[in-house]
């Protein structure tokens, strides 16, 4: 199926569910193709467990976590503009 962007947000709902039923989905802008959604094929080896993806996950939040700001924002940005002299 091909839809326009606009098409597409107006019903992503309904194009989520026929993706996820195997048909593919080619979103156009101003009639050039660029998107597809189609079905996310998962083995079921690749998560045997749900043990294993929350390990997995968690691994990966860790990897991704951000420090936690200690000083007021006005703080943050008196020191960014110090930088540029």
């Amino acid at each position: 199926m091909i839809a326009k962007l606009r098409e597409a947000k107006k019903q992503l709902s309904e194009l989520v569910k026929r993706a996820a039923g195997g048909e593919d989905i080619i979103i156009t802008v101003r009639g050039q193709p660029m998107a597809r959604l189609s079905s996310l094929q998962l083995t079921s080896s690749s998560h045997a467990s749900h043990a294993s993806f929350a390990d997995e996950l968690a691994r990966t939040a860790d990897t991704v976590r951000t420090k936690v700001l200690t000083t007021s924002t006005q703080t943050e940005w008196d020191q960014l503009r110090e930088d540029r002299f």
